[in-house]
């Protein structure tokens, strides 16, 4: 059985952006208002599974404005290269 998380970017009352993360194995739901939380509550729902999360399947709200998602973009690229630095290894594979 695969692991797969769902993130969903949405936006409150108040026009500030969050991501909505579920586990789809149980269910669990995490609600991220940046990046930072998102990081730290991914890596806690994952350590469930030994760290092993076979996807990751990201949509929108239809409400989601473009200037939000290239907020969330541009930060999931400074955290991508923040870990890949870290670790010393790319975090996306190439499947050719």
């Amino acid at each position: 059985m695969s692991l797969i998380f769902e993130s969903v970017i949405k936006v409150d009352e108040n026009n500030e952006w969050f991501i909505q993360l579920t586990d789809t194995s149980d269910g669990r739901v995490e609600i991220c208002k940046n990046m930072d939380e998102y990081k730290e509550k991914f890596e806690q729902m994952g350590e469930d599974y030994g760290g092993n999360v076979d996807e990751v399947k990201w949509s929108q709200d239809d409400n989601v404005a473009p200037q939000h998602i290239d907020e969330i973009r541009q930060a999931m690229s400074k955290l991508q290269t923040e870990v890949e630095e870290k670790t010393g290894k790319p975090l996306m594979e190439d499947k050719k």
